[in-house]
């Protein structure tokens, strides 16, 4: 068993409405392209996929017609 220590400076107490306006600043601070990035990441996350090789749409599942 390793001994993996949690460093105690790298956190602050705050309340919920405190952490959720130093969230939300952090994320209006970066590019549109660093938030995608991080969304993709979540996503690969959320959905166990390889980051970088989303799953393909499976398009035998969707069919196309015409309005008449």
């Amino acid at each position: 068993m390793s001994s993996y220590r949690l460093d105690r400076t790298a956190f602050k107490a705050q309340t919920a409405a405190e952490a959720t306006a130093s969230q939300a600043a952090y994320y209006r601070s970066l590019t549109w392209q660093e938030r995608l990035r991080i969304a993709n990441y979540l996503n690969s996350i959320a959905y166990n996929y390889p980051e970088n090789e989303p799953p393909k749409m499976d398009k035998t599942v969707f069919s196309t017609r015409s309005r008449k």
